[in-house]
């Protein structure tokens, strides 16, 4: 069996290895580092397979059973750790966007791992068996698996789900100049385009999201924040900021909402971070949304040194202030996605005052 992909896949692979070797996971603080005194020793680890769920008990040695429980093959720590090395070079000096490492092809098929990336729908990559320090339980938790060692990853991924739709109020558009807004073209033409807009008197009034399977999903985590995202997506496509820090700051500083923020409450703050860790750990734009997590436990990053690091949901306020300071917003494929253009129906345009619109689309990756 040959496997191939690119380095997050071949990250999981790594990660597998690693924990296993290691037999437990540091937690981190929210600038990513090591919290020496918060350790989670692994028990089990669950991955699944084409094949089934396959498991790898960490006692005096590694031992790989199937669903049924039947012994398959078992392996030294020192010969998982070994692998783990190796592997991490691989990744670390891989070019491309897809690779092959061929000397590894064969303990993959022994070690019962058929595919590079396990087989999941679900915010899980990973299940471990901890022995929780805090309770003392021994629960089975899901982890999302994030590498550094490859491109940016996304935290909350573009569609058509994601696009919000503004009311273009203040001004009228014939529809020569409605062509003349749309044929703007190149690098940042979604960010010209709404200058553009601006500059011809439009303001930019938020309607709705597309998807009313996404907008409810925001208000069940708060009943404001498919507004909050808007004016997000305006800060961001005006040029102000793609940080999601920096775009927060400016959003307490302008208050575009109108909270009652005369006693310092963190209005944005609490609910954009409540919106990313809820989108970490299951919550998907497309899938009705019950507060039903996925990934249990949290996550595990895999540093560029190869270091694995843990956010544990009882690490609650280190993750989440992880989330905020190591995200931005980007500009997805406007054609594939239907947004960034100037709209309006032809019976409109014969109006005295038409209707205007315009898509902007929300897309979440870790810097």
């Amino acid at each position: 069996m040959s496997y191939s992909g690119n380095k997050g896949e071949w990250s999981e692979i790594y990660a597998l290895l690693k924990l296993a070797s290691d037999k437990g996971v540091f937690a981190a603080d929210s600038d990513l580092n090591k919290i020496a005194d918060l350790y989670y020793p692994i028990l089990k680890i669950l991955r699944s397979e084409l094949e089934g769920t396959f498991e790898y008990h960490l006692t005096s040695k590694i031992v790989i059973k199937n669903s049924s429980d039947e012994v398959l093959s078992d392996y030294s720590f020192e010969e998982f750790s070994e692998k783990a090395q190796k592997l991490l070079v691989r990744i670390q000096e891989a070019t491309g966007s897809s690779n092959r490492f061929e000397e590894f092809e064969n303990f993959l098929n022994q070690i019962s791992c058929s595919t590079l990336k396990a087989q999941s729908n679900e915010k899980r990559d990973i299940t471990l068996v901890v022995h929780d320090p805090v309770t003392h339980h021994e629960p089975e938790l899901g982890f999302s698996i994030k590498s550094k060692l490859g491109g940016d990853s996304t935290l909350l991924n573009s569609s058509g789900a994601t696009n919000f739709i503004f009311k273009i109020k203040g001004s009228n558009f014939s529809k020569e100049e409605i062509d003349k807004i749309n044929s703007i073209d190149g690098r940042g033409k979604i960010q010209a385009r709404v200058e553009k807009i601006k500059k011809m008197g439009g303001k930019f009034e938020f309607k709705s999201v597309s998807s009313e399977i996404f907008e409810q999903n925001l208000r069940v985590i708060d009943s404001m924040l498919p507004e909050i995202l808007a004016e997000m997506l305006l800060i961001y496509f005006s040029g102000k900021g793609n940080q999601v820090q920096d775009i927060i700051e400016r959003l307490n500083e302008e208050n575009p909402c109108n909270f009652p923020i005369g006693n310092g409450h963190p209005f944005y703050d609490y609910k954009i971070k409540r919106l990313l860790h809820d989108v970490s750990l299951g919550f998907t734009p497309a899938s009705k949304w019950t507060g039903f997590f996925d990934a249990t436990g949290g996550y595990l990053i895999v540093k560029e040194d190869g270091e694995i690091l843990c956010y544990h949901i009882y690490n609650a306020n280190e993750f989440q202030n992880y989330l905020v300071n190591n995200t931005r917003l980007e500009s997805p494929s406007s054609s594939r996605h239907g947004y960034g253009e100037l709209y309006t129906s032809e019976q409109d345009l014969l109006k005295e005052e038409a209707s205007f619109f315009f898509n902007l689309n929300l897309q979440v990756r870790f810097t």
